[in-house]
This record gives structure tokens, sequence and C-alpha cells, in this order.
């Protein structure tokens, strides 16, 4: 007899879609010649002390678990960062929590504190998790659209329409993926105006605080009265390249904290230990190394801004991550269609924008994180290719 498995899984689990990120990615390994420019993730190596501490722990046989929040030692380290780069004090003991990666600290975060039938505003277009992980916890996702005309950014405006009754969080993940976009200090004091009225509490995605190139990353926290009601939420992967060690960190207020700690002890236990001490040599002798690969995006986000705004795909300018949000919409084309036409006749890779939300229609994200000479080359076969669509359309 046919095991009925629909039966027994979550009906939330069956409903959802699968990542629209990870669907051209899978096209792009099973081709030969493809240059993806779909995922992000770093084309550095994760810088070599990094590395060698990495090497040295396992020969040492500190291979145990280390205490449910993360080393004590790494937990100060993260707290003199914070301190330094967002200037707001956390207590390492209290309200610093090291995470698998910034993804599971967003789960744990918003699992912690969404219950059924409250709701999420999530500023779109944005990262694929936050919908789904509000949708299983019964919570209910309420995107807001930002729009290129206002460079990507959320406005005071758009938040207060979106507010209602119900409304427990709002998800701010800046700089953004995949639009490139930031938050100025002006615009985040904006926005805590209108928290300030309300019970809403803040999720602050910022895992790509360090790839920001028009003057210096600015959080929320550091506005005034929303520390204690913000998760900020960063890790290692993009500043550090060391997006396969899986190294993530959530800060937030104690009485927050002591819950998602919870929840991470019955999922996770704790983070790789490996990892941990490697991330302590991270931020006490690697920034430099940061710098250095963000000068390097930056040759690069200028580089596919003008190629793409000279093949007609008006660009918008991102100003941090490492990603480019080009309209497609003069092709006529679809974002999955053109996706799709593109990957399958000219070998490149790039992922639709509806992946990110559904006002990311007519957009397509592509991430700067590769070579000069694949960012040149891929800008050489999506020319070709926009030559063959408009030939297809005079015919």
């Amino acid at each position: 007899m046919m095991t009925d498995y629909d039966n027994l899984l979550n009906p939330k689990v069956v409903e959802m879609k699968p990542s629209g990120i990870r669907r051209f990615f899978d096209m792009a390994a099973q081709m030969q010649g493809v240059i993806s420019l779909g995922v992000g993730e770093p084309d550095f190596k994760t810088p070599w002390a990094i590395r060698q501490t990495g090497i040295e722990t396992l020969r040492k046989g500190r291979t145990c678990y280390t205490a449910n929040a993360g080393l004590r030692e790494l937990r100060q380290e993260i707290a003199k960062y914070l301190k330094n780069a967002v200037h707001t004090d956390y207590d390492p003991d209290h309200e610093i929590l090291v995470s698998v990666g910034g993804s599971e600290a967003i789960d744990l975060s918003v699992r912690a504190c969404v219950a059924p039938g409250d709701e999420v505003l999530v500023v779109e277009p944005s990262f694929v998790c936050y919908s789904p992980i509000i949708s299983m916890m019964g919570g209910v996702p309420v995107p807001i659209e930002t729009k290129v005309e206002d460079e990507f950014r959320l406005t005071a405006e758009q938040l207060r329409a979106a507010i209602t009754p119900k409304t427990k969080m709002l998800i701010l993940p800046f700089p953004n993926n995949p639009t490139g976009a930031i938050m100025r200090r002006e615009d985040l004091e904006a926005i805590a105006e209108v928290i300030r009225e309300t019970n809403i509490f803040v999720l602050s995605d910022e895992i790509y605080s360090e790839l920001t190139y028009s003057g210096k990353h600015v959080s929320i926290v550091e506005i005034d009265g929303m520390r204690e009601r913000t998760i900020l939420i960063n890790g290692f992967s993009k500043s550090f390249a060391m997006t396969g060690w899986r190294m993530g960190f959530a800060a937030a207020p104690e009485g927050i904290m002591k819950h998602i700690l919870k929840l991470h002890q019955y999922c996770i236990m704790s983070a790789p230990t490996t990892s941990q001490y490697a991330a302590i040599t991270a931020l006490r002798d690697c920034m430099n190394d940061t710098v250095k690969m963000k000068n390097e995006y930056n040759i690069r986000r200028r580089l596919v801004v003008d190629g793409f705004n000279r093949l007609g795909l008006t660009c918008f300018e991102p100003q941090g991550a490492f990603y480019v949000f080009p309209c497609i919409r003069s092709t006529g084309l679809s974002s999955e269609e053109f996706c799709e036409k593109l990957i399958n006749s000219m070998k490149v890779a790039v992922v639709p924008g509806n992946a990110f939300g559904d006002c990311g229609e007519g957009f397509i994200r592509v991430s700067y994180a590769y070579s000069v000479t694949h960012l040149k080359e891929a800008l050489k076969r999506i020319g070709e290719f926009l030559k063959v669509l408009e030939q297809e359309k005079q015919k």
C-alpha cells in the first residue's frame, strides 16, 4: 500500500515554494560552460589567518561542544566589534548568541517572537527566507514594496500605511539583497519615529554591513530608543568570505535573547567549534582583509552597473552588498522568461527578480562576487542575447 505522504507532512511545508535562487543555480550546475552570477557567495578564499586557526584548532583537538551561546571569547569579540561598528554596547553573557550562519539567527528570532495571526512587515524585494519562516509560525507576511524611484529604501510613509493592530515585527534587510540599497541615518531616524509610536519589534538583518560603498553603514540600533526593540543579525559569511564555515550571530536585549537561546539549545546545541575559533581570529586580525575585498567589489560594482546601462537595461546603482538589480522590462519578457532564455541560449545564469517578492518582477539579480574576467564575458554574452531578442522582435 502506497503511503500518503501529504497526510504525514505539515501542510505549510507542502505549500511552501522552493527557493527561486536555487532553481537557476541547479540549472547552471547541470550545464557545461555556464557563467553563474546567481549565488551570493564571495569568490575570495577565506583569509589565510582564519583558515590557519581552524587547522590549529583541529590539530589541538578542540572539537568538543561549546557553551550553547557560543565561546565566551568569541561573544566578547562580537561585543567589541558591535561597539566599534554600530556604537552600541551589548553584554556578551546575556545579549549575544553565536548561530549557525545568519540564517539560523533569523529563523530563531522569528520563531521566538511571532505567534499565529501576528503580522510581520517584510521589506521587499528581499532575501527569500523571511516569508516562509513567518508562515511556518502561523504568522502573516505583509510585503512593503520598495521602489526604484526611492532607491529601494523603505519610507516612513510606507511603513505607517502598512501598520495594523496585528503588526508584531518589521524585518529591515539593509544593505539589501537583491537591490544593493542602503538606509541612511536620516532614513532610519524617520523609520524609528514611526516605530516608537507602536509596540512593534524590529529584526535588522545586517549581514552585508561591511560591504557599504557610500559612507559607513548605519544600524537602526544606533537610533534613540531602538536598541531595546531590535534584534540585530549579522555574521561572517559575506564580510570574511566564510560562507561554508556557517558563522552568524544575533544581538538583542536579554529579555528577548534568553528565549532565542532556548530555541537554539533544543535545535542546534551550539555552533561549530572550529568555526567559532576561526571567527575570533577574523574579528581580531582580519578586518583589513574585509576592506581589501570591499575595494575589489567596488571596482566590479562600477563595471557591472556601467555595463548594464550601456546595454540599455537600466540599472540602479547599488550602495551596498554585491548585487545589481537591472530592469529588463524593455525586453518584453518576464523575469523568469528572461533568465530561462539567457541560460539556455548564452549559458549565463542570473536570478529572476520575482524570487525576492512580487515587486521584483521586471528585474533580475546579478551577483558581482565573481572575477572581472567572468563579469566582462557575462556582459558580452548578455549583449549578444539582447541583440538576438531585438532581431526576433523585428521578424
